[in-house]
């Protein structure tokens, strides 16, 4: 018999030990729920997922996002909604106001209300926020994270929603930049009283002009003054007042001035330039002119600027109209009131050559962003009214396309909200296959473990008491 080493101690601690590390891993397994609770546990398991779980998570992130976009959308179509009840009234004052049984004081009371409806409206505009952002001014350009990987987003933009973009309000009559270009912002073509100034003002070099009109005896009515580009395209045909100036010297293109030829005086004049005709027929508000020669610049749109330029835009008291100026010297533009400066706006989509200004100095300079104050629809006489009955129409359709496609993103969120709960839902169930603990299962196992711990250590008593038989042959 061996005394100095029990192997039958030796083995039934080490099963011992073993059966109570199984008790143990089960006890934490069925107290955390879990398979996996450190990668010794199931190391591919556990990085298998770890990558559902980050999946997981992404996906019910992006189901918020499409939740909080849902929200934006629907403030912005809530106060849309209240933009089309202001267009709806504003229509059914038009249609008020067209019906001859009104009187002027009827309609000057009918106009009131509707100079205020379209201010409400740019206030709707202006104020429109969800979460410090604006929403009705033109200005949103949104990316919605709709999915859990990257590049997958929904951009939506909402237009400006003013009472000038809707063609109901104020104007904005176009947009001068450095390069010797202008493009027109909307197509509104008449404006009504207001104070027209310009907002921002670049400073150029240049000379004065003496400027003196050329026209006949007896000239003393109204006339429309023109501004063509340098394709001789019509850009703007405006209520000038009482002289049509004509300057002596070059244009921006060194080449002299071309002509304007009224013959006899008719009803409508045609643009000549370079003895090509270049533009139709430009009306003029009243023809009681003498024949003669008025001119122009020829102004180029190639960015370059010469010294002299002519526009004439001056009102029957020698004051700037609509278009304002500013003093090449570097002074600042100046302002006027007056009715109905501007008569017609011709609309052009493609880049346009620069428009020059002219100043109460007989300056010229380089004019930036025009804006108007007043509003756009005029009830105040029935054909006026007549008229903006189709002005709020389409309004109308404008506003009413711009909810239409609210509403159409509101849905296709409400369907990725729907797809990423699910995904979400079914991933998380392969993950939980992979990373929860079935408790039934564990807690067989725990059984086994804890009788096999019990057992294993009554089996290492005994062989403890093993050596203990020795003694009986000593004695």
């Amino acid at each position: 018999m061996i005394i100095n080493t029990n192997v039958s101690a030796m083995n039934a601690h080490r099963q011992m030990g073993a059966n109570q590390n199984a008790q143990q891993s089960s006890m934490e397994k069925l107290s955390s729920g879990l398979r996996i609770n450190r990668a010794g546990d199931d190391a591919a398991g556990l990085a298998i997922s770890e990558k559902m779980r980050a999946q997981i998570n992404g996906l019910d992130q992006a189901s918020r996002n499409a939740q909080d976009g849902i929200s934006m959308i629907q403030t912005a179509e809530g106060a849309l909604d209240e933009s089309h009840s202001i267009l709806q009234r504003m229509r059914e004052l038009s249609v008020q106001s067209a019906n001859d049984t009104n009187v002027e004081v009827d309609r000057e009371e009918l106009q009131k209300e509707v100079d205020q409806l379209s201010e409400e409206l740019d206030r709707i505009s202006e104020t429109t926020q969800f979460n410090t952002q604006e929403l009705l001014d033109g200005t949103l350009e949104s990316t919605f994270q709709i999915g859990a990987n990257e590049g997958q987003n929904m951009e939506i933009a909402i237009d400006d929603m003013s009472s000038s973009a809707l063609g109901v309000g104020g104007n904005e009559a176009a947009s001068f930049s450095e390069d010797g270009t202008v493009t027109t912002d909307t197509d509104q073509t008449e404006f009504t009283d207001g104070t027209y100034s310009v907002v921002e003002m670049e400073d150029y070099e240049g000379t004065d002009l003496a400027g003196d009109a050329e026209v006949g005896s007896g000239a003393a009515a109204d006339v429309s003054h023109l501004m063509v580009d340098s394709e001789g395209e019509a850009i703007a045909v405006s209520d000038g007042g009482t002289q049509f100036y004509a300057y002596d010297g070059t244009d921006n293109n060194t080449n002299g001035y071309n002509d304007i030829e009224f013959n006899n005086v008719p009803a409508e004049v045609t643009v000549t330039e370079g003895g090509t005709e270049a533009v139709g027929d430009i009306e003029i508000t009243d023809s009681d002119l003498s024949a003669g020669t008025y001119s122009i610049a020829d102004i180029s749109n190639d960015g370059t600027f010469g010294d002299n330029w002519d526009v004439g835009l001056k009102d029957a008291n020698g004051e700037i109209v609509a278009l304002g100026a500013t003093d090449p010297a570097g002074g600042s533009g100046n302002s006027a009131t007056s009715a109905d400066l501007v008569t017609n706006w011709v609309d052009t989509a493609d880049t346009t050559s620069t428009v020059l200004e002219h100043n109460a100095n007989d300056q010229f300079g380089f004019g930036d962003t025009i804006e108007v104050s007043g509003n756009g629809i005029d009830i105040s006489s029935q054909a006026s009214a007549d008229s903006a009955i189709t002005d709020i129409n389409d309004a109308i359709e404008t506003v009413s396309a711009q909810r239409s496609e609210l509403g159409s993103f509101q849905n296709r969120l409400e369907h990725t909200i729907s797809n990423l709960d699910n995904s979400s839902e079914n991933l998380s169930a392969a993950e939980s296959r992979i990373r929860d603990v079935d408790m039934a299962a564990e807690m067989m196992e725990q059984t086994r473990a804890n009788i096999l711990s019990q057992a294993s250590q009554s089996m290492l008593a005994q062989a403890n008491q093993q050596p203990q038989s020795v003694l009986q042959l000593l004695g």
